[in-house]
């Protein structure tokens, strides 16, 4: 605080000034004094200054220790009359704890509300309290907080039931609810009023104090400096981008600092970025207004005098504090919302809350979120004193809400988002309405922002300017507010509130006048549409506006008296609009079938047409209570029922379906997509319950009330379809020979759609009201339909139902009784199944389905049909009756004028000469016929005795026509098309048809009473069509044998032409059984052995591999053409036992041994797809080009780095940085004698003399020289696989010459075969024949390659790491630094030291075979390993006696642990057990033996031993054995003495939580590590090591290698080699990272109940953890295929590519 010191003029002075001073004296000074505002004002003019704002730099801590002492210690003394510490503990002992719980939650953390008990769902839980409550137990919802809101626990008003949890629960002895200020004396109340109304006042006075340069009176300091801060505010216009910039240039800042600077100016809503005197902080203000005013206003910045500043900076200190004080004391916080609503001297709206309020929104954000908080705490915490502060929140809505509009933050900081807090209480919203007419304000609020009308007053969005449109949005939150006020519905009304109600239903409707037909469109003919126009503001407004709609008229349906008042309201409303709308259309009469009606002439394709018509929809919803609750049938006399004119009522619904219809059949093409997507919104499940579905009840509700052949007349007419059906003849199809094809199609699509219409105004009458159903019924018709297309997870079912304003389907209630859960397994998700009883309940013309819809669900019940053997017939399905105001409507089936358009179609259908009927036509007609005929079934069924069914409609069927015509009847034509051969597909439902005519003939004369054995008729249909199914059956049966046997003599035939083939094939089978016995040397009880002398031969089997690009086949030959295997190689830290490693710096790091803890390690993993080298180098080369050329073209990563050499596998695209040779495997050897291990001790020491001496003379061993044995294709593969194994492992630039190379590729064939041993072990494998051939032939060609690629390297430097790999196991006095034996990792010791040793016998004459050397060096290591082993191992004490099996060893291992302790003197504790340490040794050394064998069979290419293939008993002697060792090992021990914690356990992925809201509630309390206490944005757990990052933000960004990344990519090169698995708490996502420039995102391991995942947290169902799922991303990590994953993933999907991976 360097800097803060300097500014000090006399700090000596000041701390005796501070040290003198006695907070008690002082508040006993102000006991005593008669004007205690003058003097409280005084101290804090003295004061605030000297404490706060001293510098640059702010200093929290000594400033925060100084005002407690000097500023709140003094009011504390004063309140509490005594020592603060003891008055309020004793208030606090006083104090009833309330039963409010008044959490208020921060950003991100979790949040409960329980779907069946909340009030709405607003109302929530916090943890702690949900956790308590017994709505755990119920279907609850989880979401993460904004911040801002709080815990409603303890509001009896928010919950049905269980309000309380356990920590809130009420105390029975409390019951009666006293005052709290009881408890206080008069004196203490007093005091406290006085500090809190000045405290109180002192902070607003400061908060909403806006001069820059001077304080409020009575404030000023006692001596005055030059001092000045320039300080910079928020907004939402600028970037961070932009305020960056601008800050480097104003106050010459680096990067850094400006981001810092931006981030604090984001959080608290100011920051100053100068201080000085004031010349030079306006010089920086000016700066930046002149850089920031370029494209929009400019960033908000003012030059402030340091004192007000400190007095600022003290205001919000003093509201934390009142707030922190208050929580004492229920007593206390009830006198400060006394004087914070105490009316002040200038009468309305003065009080101090109403002066914070009112300025809101002049205030920055850290400000408003301190008053808003204390808000919070104090008034909505005190019930009495909510309402009062609620009443003046109404008063003021307007003034609130047009500052919210003129301001730039968003919603949260404003205080007109407590709205949520007060209006969703429905106690208080009643009485807001009925005593503030909160509805009205408003409505009429809202309705006055939205300025732009056309001449007719209707709004008009179109060119909206980017202002308008963000007035707009704000505009919405006032329907919000709307929301909450109606979301509680009113059980007794009293006559104020219906009064009020109804007045705000006024202001309602005038706000739907100015939407009813917005938006009009008009037919482009000719030319296409040049501008598309605007649309969506009129759909977003419909959108929101949705649910109040639905509300509205809940509201109506739970009164009589207001329902029968709106709809009279209501339908003055329509026919003032209705009044508005003659465009001059001329009166015509229409006449059909000897009916006639009169009506207007008008086109929907000619005229102004608009989707829009609310208040036409909102009178059908009201028209539909009317029938629901009975009103219509009790109180006729009230509504004007006579007075409707149907024809009116239908006119615009009508129009608007008929657009629709035009839009189908492609009569508006011209108009471009925004109409499409009109018509798309509709129908759409988010707008059809106030759009689509009221328009056709409208249609039902007029079409009840009209003459049915009238209403049909009008329905043509509108359809412009009255010219096709009205001719004498249209029968015998009217006079197409002069239309164009196009007219024709477009005719037909329209007579179908309007068949369509007419289906759903009969058959729709699942709507409480029009029919006699219930609720439920339509969810369940809903359900059922869906289910019908295919089965569906829960959350596609819950997209394609409507939510009600509580976000609920209903669906829980009723899907049990309609459909199956099938759980989901380690993919996908559980789907629901349609229960089968529920099928015959399909409809095919379901008035939701689109039409991609109708087609999937008929084609999956025909097949669904066709497998259960029933006929093909799709019927439609029963319905329930009318209720009886829309009873008539079923006579439009029996009605003149559709019976003659049935009529015409049909007889279109029976002579097919022309296009001008359509299939889907006819079956449209055949689905109406059915409706008539169950609608009659139906009657008939219903019908009492003496009750006449007036609804005949198989007598009108079978009819014949009028005399002058005598045209057939419509039964009559059915039977003819009976047997047209063009209609096979409807011949079901035709034969469905007469036989239900058939039967309801029969049912008529037995209720006509008349047995006469008519009903042989129908039983002969029955019989004719089980005769003619089983016909066809039978056939079928015989045509599958047919085929059977055609096929079984082909494949016979096949078989006898290539005999010679099926016979190899088996002849190699005998022969490769038997091979292992033949070769071993005695073939008796031989078992096999992969290493040394003993060494069982390999198959002598040819290798012929095929490339899969040129598709030529080829032997792998050391002297032919090189073939590769497409690889990636990658460095890991998946077997890292130490992650605290710091990377090593890679120029001079030694590589040659590997410490045990394996901290990073180099792995190769494959594809195993074979390339020739010449192929795959000039696919590389095509690839390398093409990026080039890409480069140019689009600046976009691709999913892989062509600069890193990385390609994508031609086959398979699997990511692959580089290709490894294939090689030939080894001959097999020639077992003469070899020497024993002393002998060959002798032997290598004298090898490794020579090598020292010849490395001394720096003479190349020249003479000894031997010819590379390999192809040069296969040299310049070693080279190439050798540098990127070296480029990939080091981090560093390819280098052909640098020794590292082999080393590097010993290391990571030691690496990928120690992880592919611990991947069978965790996954429970044998430990050979479960790998796949991808791995298999990976490892082999690795193993192979290191052998060879010494002869790619410098002999010199190979012989050289040689030396240095065996001095570490036999002490050589000319090697220097040889590292402690429990430094060196065994496996990669031994693999480096075998695989090193082909560089010494290439020039040795000594004789020795490799094998015998591979074997010494193996027992060598293994003892090594054992020492290892025995001076890791931990003292345990557990005595168990073995039998006597073991005991040798026990012994031996006894006896080898004393020798190493006599060497060591007595650092190693002694033991007494050999048996615990025989088991150490044992567990311990079995993945390195495990290693080894994998390493040995790969090298040398011998068959695995059967007992190796599963997983039995004795698998240690047969490793053993296989490895030519003993399975005592210690008798590898007797002369020589050459050490961990071992075995080393498989690092897995860290633990999760079984419940994901403890994550939430993990993620919610991190903090950001850089910006001091800030709460983190997007917390991301990495999966690995378990840190938690604060990711995609700013304020974490590191550099790497010269570029800024956020946390997640710097936390993966320093946790996970570069690759990381991470899951993204807010979003519930698991994230891969490999690289900077590589990620995907991948399903996370947590399930709801439904089985599905829920990314984003949309959804808020309890998630839980999936444990198959989470080991399948563990499985993808050890088997280092995240890279791989991400790849593949980037290949699916492009738009994973654009994504700046490194900024997470």
């Amino acid at each position: 605080m360097a800097a803060a010191e300097s500014d000090r003029e006399v700090p000596s002075a000041l701390c005796t000034e501070f040290l003198n001073f006695s907070a008690k004296d002082t508040a006993s000074k102000w006991l005593q004094v008669t004007d205690l505002y003058k003097e409280v004002y005084q101290h804090l003019a003295r004061y605030v200054p000297k404490i706060y704002c001293l510098g640059p730099n702010l200093n929290p801590q000594s400033e925060d220790l100084l005002a407690q002492l000097l500023l709140q210690a003094p009011l504390e003394w004063y309140l509490c009359g005594e020592d603060p510490s003891t008055g309020l503990a004793k208030l606090e002992q006083n104090n009833q704890p309330s039963q409010l719980c008044g959490h208020v939650f921060r950003v991100g953390e979790p949040t409960y509300s329980c779907r069946e008990c909340a009030a709405d769902p607003t109302c929530v839980l916090c943890m702690q309290c949900f956790l308590g409550s017994v709505h755990k137990e119920h279907r609850y919802r989880m979401t993460t907080s904004g911040g801002g809101g709080f815990c409603d626990c303890g509001d009896t008003e928010a919950w049905k039931k269980g309000p309380y949890c356990q920590k809130h629960e009420p105390n029975i002895s409390d019951s009666c609810q006293e005052d709290p200020l009881a408890h206080l004396s008069t004196d203490m109340i007093a005091r406290c009023y006085n500090v809190f109304s000045i405290v109180l006042k002192y902070a607003v006075d400061m908060l909403t104090w806006d001069k820059e340069d001077e304080l409020p009176p009575g404030l000023e300091p006692p001596d005055r400096g030059d001092t000045y801060y320039c300080m910079l505010f928020n907004d939402e216009v600028h970037t961070y981008e932009q305020v960056i910039y601008t800050l480097q240039k104003a106050v010459n800042c680096t990067q850094k600092e400006a981001v810092s600077f931006a981030t604090t100016v984001d959080r608290d809503g100011r920051k100053s970025v100068r201080f000085g005197d004031f010349a030079f902080c306006e010089q920086a203000k000016s700066v930046i207004v002149r850089n920031t005013s370029r494209q929009s206003k400019p960033l908000r910045v003012q030059v402030m005098h340091s004192s007000v500043v400190a007095h600022q900076c003290f205001a919000l200190k003093a509201l934390h504090w009142l707030g922190h004080v208050i929580g004492y004391s229920d007593a206390l916080r009830r006198i400060l919302c006394q004087v914070g609503l105490e009316r002040g001297p200038e009468g309305e709206n003065s009080s101090l809350v109403d002066t914070l309020m009112l300025c809101d929104s002049k205030m920055w954000k850290g400000a408003r979120n301190v008053y808003h908080q204390l808000f919070m705490s104090s008034l909505l915490m005190d019930l009495k004193y909510k309402k009062l502060f609620a009443i003046q929140f109404a008063k003021n809505y307007r003034r609130l809400q047009t500052d919210f509009m003129e301001d730039d933050h968003e919603r949260v900081v404003s205080v007109t988002s407590l709205s949520v807090q007060l209006f969703t209480v429905p106690t208080m919203a009643r009485m807001l309405i009925t005593e503030e007419n909160l509805m009205t304000t408003i409505i009429r609020t809202f309705v006055d922002h939205l300025r732009h009308r056309d001449l007719q007053g209707r709004f008009q969005f179109e060119r909206y300017t980017a202002q308008q449109a963000f007035k707009f949005r704000r505009v919405q939150s006032l329907i919000g507010d709307l929301k909450y006020v109606l979301i509680s519905r009113p059980t007794e009304w009293s006559d104020q509130l219906r009064e009020k109600f109804l007045e705000g239903l006024d202001t309602f409707l005038e706000l739907f006048k100015c939407m009813q037909g917005m938006d009009p469109v008009v037919r482009q003919v000719g030319q296409h549409i040049e501008m598309e126009p605007e649309w969506e503001a009129a759909f977003t407004l419909q959108m929101k506006l949705t649910h109040i709609i639905s509300m509205m008229q809940e509201w109506c349906a739970t009164d009589e008296r207001v329902l029968i008042e709106a709809y009279k309201k209501c339908l003055t409303a329509l026919t003032h609009c209705h009044s508005g709308f003659t465009d001059g259309e001329q009166p015509i009469t229409l006449s059909m079938c000897g009916h006639s009606v009169d009506t207007i002439r008008y086109c929907v394709s000619q005229e102004k047409v608009s989707i829009h018509l609310p208040v036409s929809r909102l009178l059908a919803g009201l028209h539909v209570l009317l029938s629901k609750m009975e009103v219509a049938y009790r109180f006729p006399e009230q509504l004007p029922l006579s007075e409707l004119s149907p024809p009116m009522l239908i006119e615009h619904p009508l129009r608007c379906l008929v657009l629709c219809a035009q839009v189908h059949a492609g009569m508006w093409r011209r108009n471009g997509f925004s109409l499409v997507n009109q018509i798309y919104y509709y129908h759409n499940v988010k707008c059809r319950v106030e759009m689509f579905d009221k328009d056709l009840i409208m249609l039902q509700a007029g079409a009840s009330m009209m003459d049915p052949n009238h209403f049909l007349m009008i329905v043509l007419s509108r359809f412009e379809l009255y010219h096709i059906f009205s001719s004498a003849d249209c029968r015998k199809r009217y006079n197409r020979e002069n239309t164009n094809k196009d007219v024709v199609q477009q005719n037909n699509t329209l007579i179908e759609e309007m068949l369509h219409l007419i289906m759903m105004v009969v058959g729709e009458r699942f709507e409480a009201g029009v029919g006699q159903v219930d609720g439920c019924d339509e969810i369940k018709r809903e359900i059922i339909h869906q289910l019908c297309i295919r089965p569906m997870a829960h959350s596609e079912l819950v997209k394609a139902l409507p939510e009600n304003e509580n976000k609920e389907t209903g669906m829980e209630r009723v899907i049990d009784c309609v459909a199956s859960f099938k759980k989901p397994g380690v993919t996908g998700r559980g789907l629901y199944e349609l229960r089968p009883e529920c099928a015959k309940q399909f409809n095919l013309y379901f008035h939701h389905y689109s039409r991609a819809d109708q087609s999937k669900a008929e084609e999956a019940q025909r097949k669904l049909k066709r497998q259960n053997g029933e006929d093909m017939a799709l019927p439609p399905p029963m319905l329930p009756p009318f209720s009886p105001l829309f009873a008539s409507l079923v006579n439009i089936l029996q009605c003149d004028v559709l019976l003659g358009m049935l009529g015409a179609v049909l007889q279109w259908a029976v002579e097919p000469s022309g296009g001008h009927w359509s299939e889907s036509m006819l079956q449209r007609v055949l689905h109406l016929i059915g409706m008539g005929l169950l609608e009659e079934q139906q009657q008939l069924e219903n019908s009492s005795e003496d009750h006449d069914v007036s609804f005949n409609f198989t007598l009108k069927i079978s009819r014949p026509g009028e005399a002058p015509s005598n045209t057939a009847s419509i039964l009559a034509l059915l039977e003819n098309l009976q047997n047209a051969p063009h209609l096979e597909v409807h011949k079901d439902m035709i034969r469905w048809i007469l036989k239900t005519v058939a039967s309801i003939k029969t049912m008529r004369e037995l209720t006509a009473s008349t047995y006469t054995v008519t009903a042989s008729g129908s039983h002969m249909v029955c019989d004719k069509d089980k005769a003619e199914r089983k016909r066809k059956a039978e056939m079928a049966r015989l045509r599958r044998e047919k085929i059977m046997a055609q096929m079984s003599e082909m494949q016979r035939h096949f078989i006898n032409e290539n005999k010679e083939l099926f016979q190899q094939s088996l002849e190699e089978l005998d022969a490769s059984t038997s091979t292992s016995l033949e070769h071993s040397p005695t073939s008796s009880d031989a078992a096999l052995v992969c290493v040394g002398p003993r060494r069982s031969r390999p198959r002598e089997k040819r290798q012929v591999v095929t490339c899969i690009l040129c598709q030529e086949e080829q032997e792998i030959r050391a002297d032919s053409k090189a073939m590769v295997l497409a690889a990636f190689v990658q460095r890991s830290t998946v077997m890292s036992k130490n992650r605290k490693r710091p990377p090593h710096d890679p120029e001079h790091y030694d590589p040659l041994f590997m410490h045990p803890d394996l901290s990073f390690g180099t792995h190769t993993g494959s594809c195993g797809h074979i390339m020739h080298s010449h192929c795959w180098q000039r696919y590389f080369e095509a690839v390398q080009a093409k990026e080039q050329r890409r480069q140019q073209r689009l600046r976009v990563h691709t999913s892989y780095d062509v600069g890193n050499g990385e390609f994508l596998c031609p086959l398979c695209e699997c990511l692959s940085n580089t290709v490894i040779p294939l090689l030939p495997g080894p001959k097999g050897s020639n077992s003469c004698e070899q020497p024993g291990l002393g002998q060959w001790l002798k032997i290598s020491g004298q090898q490794i003399q020579a090598m020292h001496s010849a490395h001394r003379k720096l003479q190349p061993v020249s003479e000894f020289l031997p010819a590379s044995p390999y192809s040069s294709t296969i040299k310049e593969m070693l080279t190439t696989f050798g540098t990127a194994t070296y480029k990939a492992g080091l981090k560093v630039h390819p280098n052909e010459q640098d020794p590292r190379v082999p080393i590097m590729c010993w290391g990571s064939c030691a690496y990928t075969i120690q992880s592919i041993e611990r991947l069978l072990v965790d996954e429970e494998k044998p430990l050979f024949g479960s790998l796949p051939c991808r791995q298999d032939d990976c490892l082999s060609s690795l193993a192979r390659f290191g052998s060879a690629c010494w002869t790619a390297a410098s002999q010199p430097s190979v012989q050289g790491h040689y030396i240095r790999l065996v001095a570490a196991l036999i002490p050589d006095p000319q090697v220097e630094t040889s590292p402690c034996i429990l430094d060196i990792d065994m496996l990669h010791l031994l693999v480096s030291v075998v695989l090193s040793y082909g560089s010494v016998h290439s020039q040795d004459s000594s004789g020795l075979s490799v094998d015998a050397v591979q074997l010494h060096f193996f027992h060598l290591i293994t003892v090594a390993h054992m020492v290892q082993m025995l001076l890791t191992s931990e003292e345990v004490t557990m005595e168990q006696e073995s039998g006597g099996a073991e005991r040798e060893e026990e012994e031996d291992i006894c006896a080898l642990y004393n020798t190493i302790r006599t060497h060591l003197g007595s650092s190693l504790p002694e033991v007494c057990s050999g048996w615990h340490l025989w088991r150490c040794v044992k567990t311990g050394i079995l993945p390195y033996l495990r290693g080894a064998a994998l390493f040995f069979h790969h090298l040398n290419g011998v068959p695995t031993p059967p007992e190796l293939h599963a997983l039995c008993p004795g698998q240690w002697e047969v490793l053993c054995g296989y490895l030519s060792l003993p399975s005592n090992l210690l008798q590898l021990y007797h002369s020589q003495k050459v050490l961990l914690d071992f075995p080393r356990e498989s690092n897995s992925l860290i633990d999760l939580p079984d419940d994901y809201s403890a994550l939430i509630n993990q993620a919610s309390s991190f903090t950001c590590p850089k910006s001091g206490g800030d709460k983190s944005r997007a917390p991301t757990l990495c999966l690995v090591c378990g840190s938690m990052l604060c990711s995609q933000s700013y304020c974490c960004q590191t550099e790497l290698d010269g570029e800024d990344v956020g946390a997640c990519t710097a936390h993966t090169f320093a946790c996970g080699a570069g690759v990381g698995i991470f899951l993204r708490v807010r979003e519930s996502q698991v994230l891969f990272l490999a690289g900077k420039t590589k990620g995907c995102f991948y399903a996370p391991p947590y399930l709801d109940d439904y089985g599905e995942t829920d990314q984003g947290l949309r959804r808020g169902n309890p998630l839980h953890l999936c444990r198959q799922r989470y080991r399948k991303i563990q499985k993808l990590w050890r088997q280092h295929s995240v890279t791989e994953e991400i790849g593949h993933a980037q290949e699916a999907n492009q738009t994973l590519v654009g994504i700046d991976w490194q900024h997470l």
